[in-house]
């Protein structure tokens, strides 16, 4: 019988979501049925690695879809540890937040409960041994108890209204502490815990949770009520908390053990299926870290097999060096993971995700609509563009057919300039996901106009931004660094590495110059970073000419150009007018009408159609002019080249390489490599390097 999900499928994901997945489960992706699992006994952690919209989170809501009433699944996202944010009750097909263990382990509980039909005896009340509030704190208190209420009411411990249970219970907690003394805040946490564990053992009698807790603690703490001691351990933070973080961990997976009794191991009923997402935040990072340990004992008291899948932001760190490291397509016949060794990171499987394909982007542009015939090369300018990433591919997929059901022709060049269905630019939406940081992503788009770190800084105290950071650009790269966009940046290195991320900048910059303060439009910080490298001398010429080209202002770029060929008869020189000459021309395209007044008529003036407009120039300055136009107007990497243009580049440099007394030779390299490179959309390469 087919699956009954009715969302779109997850191009280049097949062998996670139905090959290894399936594996682990015992059960087929999109079919209800079973299959051989592997391996038996020891299971991996699928750690999901990769950057901001690689679609890790839809892999795990994907896997929720098709995994959700076919085995006990839990689906939790962590949160950041200052949120703050108080516990609700998700909607289906949700996942639930946490944003500490307590709260991870609390929504774990309240996912697979019901489905186990089991109460969870051990761990359920030493979550509520340790989730006590500080007490007058009303806004905790009622955080708090609401998560008292879905354990409750998930475990059937009590019945009725969520909200009238929380109420009731905080208000019989509130009466147990009442006249307790108030001088001291550590008593006044160790009396909410006491009075938490009292209520709680009066209503529910945890005998033998209480004798299972006896036994994890050291000899020491003999005769001393376990609850309130886990509570009280938990509280005092440091080594203390550590015991009582791993003794509800072992607590989990004895409930989870003791759940699956010599019948259902007989019937291989399937194992739980507990998908964490953003598990590189703290809560999710201490979750994993006390599960791998558990699993790393030589001894488990508990020979659970809980399948996990948990996503991390970025690349997997060092410390976890042991893990098993593969690829997508390593998955289609076998994990390939067996332990080695007992380091706690040999339990972990790590997969990449890779960008998507061409072939992965081309059914995204089939449209289920009839509607008008795509540019042919539509998936190839996309991969270009974004290289694959999946959030923008996809965006970009929507809006190309959006924009194409209303009549509109989308050309390579246009993409980024389309709209989302509800008006909004694709690069103001891209990023805002990308870049969630709204403060920063502000910095970033008049930043990334810099060629590097140190013009970076320079532009930022020009524009002399606010904050309390003494170095906005520094924080800045900072932020990227933190989102995992790239590692350490050095001054003589672009503010943004991706390149994905950098387009995507410089296009948002260019659409919302019209409108930007005074000073911080796009002809002003060109202007600015000109004079910045201007200053540099020799070595900052290409920077400055690539800045003024931007500007709108290529007859400067041309003049100063062709003064130098005409001038320098340096042998060497040559290598330093081509790199200037090709670098000029990676500048971006001006603002266009409506944001801006330059038109775009690289093309006309490449073939010598505008050659009117320069009668006072000589023949080898309008040779430069057409040159630099044929360059800039193949230099847009998610283009496909114009033949005209490539060949216009070559025919252009021929002119000038018999012209000059010794630069002849490297000219005339490039006249030859420069056509084919442009073709090709490969780096135009320079002689001699």
């Amino acid at each position: 019988m087919r699956s009954s999900d009715t969302s779109p499928p997850l191009h280049g994901r097949d062998p996670l979501l139905r090959s290894l997945i399936p594996r682990l489960t015992g059960l087929t992706y999109d079919e209800r049925s079973r299959t051989p699992r592997e391996p038996h006994g020891d299971l991996p952690v699928v750690l999901v690695t990769g950057q901001h919209g690689m679609g890790r989170s839809a892999v795990l809501a994907d896997l929720a879809t098709h995994y959700r009433g076919r085995l006990p699944l839990a689906h939790v996202k962590v949160g950041p540890a200052e949120s703050g944010t108080p516990p609700y009750v998700p909607a289906t097909g949700e996942a639930a937040t946490a944003s500490t263990l307590v709260g991870v382990l609390a929504e774990l509980v309240c996912a697979l409960a019901p489905e186990l039909r089991r109460r969870f005896p051990v761990l359920t009340p030493g979550l509520f041994a340790v989730s006590g509030w500080d007490r007058g704190n009303s806004e905790q208190r009622d955080a708090t108890c609401l998560l008292h209420a879905r354990l409750l009411l998930a475990c059937r411990l009590a019945d009725g209204d969520e909200d009238t249970l929380r109420h009731t219970w905080a208000t019989a907690v509130e009466g147990r502490v009442e006249g307790a003394p108030t001088d001291d805040a550590r008593w006044d946490r160790e009396a909410v815990t006491g009075a938490v564990v009292a209520e709680y053992t009066e209503r529910y009698g945890p005998a033998a949770a209480r004798e299972w807790y006896a036994r994890r603690f050291p000899p020491g703490a003999e005769g001393q009520d376990p609850l309130p001691l886990l509570g009280e351990w938990f509280q005092q933070g440091g080594d203390y908390r550590d015991f009582a973080e791993q003794t509800l961990m072992a607590a989990f997976l004895h409930d989870v053990a003791a759940s699956y009794g010599r019948l259902q191991r007989w019937n291989r009923e399937p194992w739980p299926l507990v998908l964490l997402d953003d598990a590189h935040l703290t809560a999710g990072r201490v979750f994993l870290d006390l599960l791998l340990k558990n699993r790393a004992l030589p001894e488990r008291p508990d020979h659970e097999e809980v399948v996990v899948v948990a996503t991390r932001l970025g690349e997997l760190p060092e410390e976890d060096g042991a893990a098993t490291v593969r690829e997508l397509p390593d998955l289609v016949k076998s994990s390939g993971w067996e332990r080695r060794g007992r380091a706690p990171s040999a339990g972990l499987l790590a997969v990449p995700l890779p960008p998507l394909s061409r072939d992965d982007i081309l059914p995204l542009l089939v449209p289920d609509r009839p509607a008008r015939p795509l540019h042919p090369y539509l998936a190839s300018a996309v991969h270009s563009l974004t290289g694959g990433h999946p959030a923008a591919t996809t965006l970009l997929c929507a809006a190309v057919l959006d924009a194409t059901e209303r009549g509109a022709a989308v050309e390579p060049r246009g993409l980024l300039e389309l709209t989302t269905r509800d008006g909004r630019a694709v690069t103001e939406v891209l990023l805002e996901r990308l870049l969630p940081d709204r403060r920063q992503r502000d910095r970033l788009t008049l930043l990334s106009l810099a060629r590097d770190s140190t013009a970076a800084e320079a532009l930022a105290a020009h524009l002399r931004f606010q904050g309390p950071d003494q170095l906005p650009a520094n924080s800045a790269t900072d932020y990227l660094e933190a989102q995992q966009w790239q590692r350490l940046t050095s001054p003589d290195e672009p503010l943004v590495a991706d390149a994905l991320l950098q387009t995507l900048l410089v296009h948002e910059a260019r659409r919302t110059s019209r409108t930007a303060d005074a000073g911080r439009n796009w002809q002003e910080i060109h202007q600015f970073l000109r004079i910045h490298h201007t200053q540099r001398g020799e070595s900052g010429e290409a920077d400055a000419l690539r800045h003024t080209l931007a500007a709108g202002n290529a007859e400067r770029v041309v003049a100063t150009l062709a003064e130098e060929f005409q001038s320098e008869q340096d042998e060497q020189a040559a290598t330093h007018w081509v790199v200037c000459l090709r670098y000029a021309a990676t500048a971006p395209t001006p603002p266009t009408p409506p944001d801006g007044e330059w038109t775009d008529e690289r093309a006309e003036v490449a073939l010598g159609a505008h050659d009117g407009r320069y009668a006072e120039l000589d023949d080898i300055e309008r040779c430069v002019n057409r040159l630099l136009h044929a360059l800039w107007h193949v230099s847009q990497p998610h283009a496909e080249p114009d033949p005209d243009m490539c060949r216009a580049i070559g025919e252009e440099l021929a002119y000038l390489s018999p012209r000059h007394r010794s630069w002849h030779a490297v000219l005339g390299q490039a006249a030859r490599s420069w056509p084919v490179a442009a073709r090709k959309k490969r780096p135009l390469p320079v002689p001699g390097e």
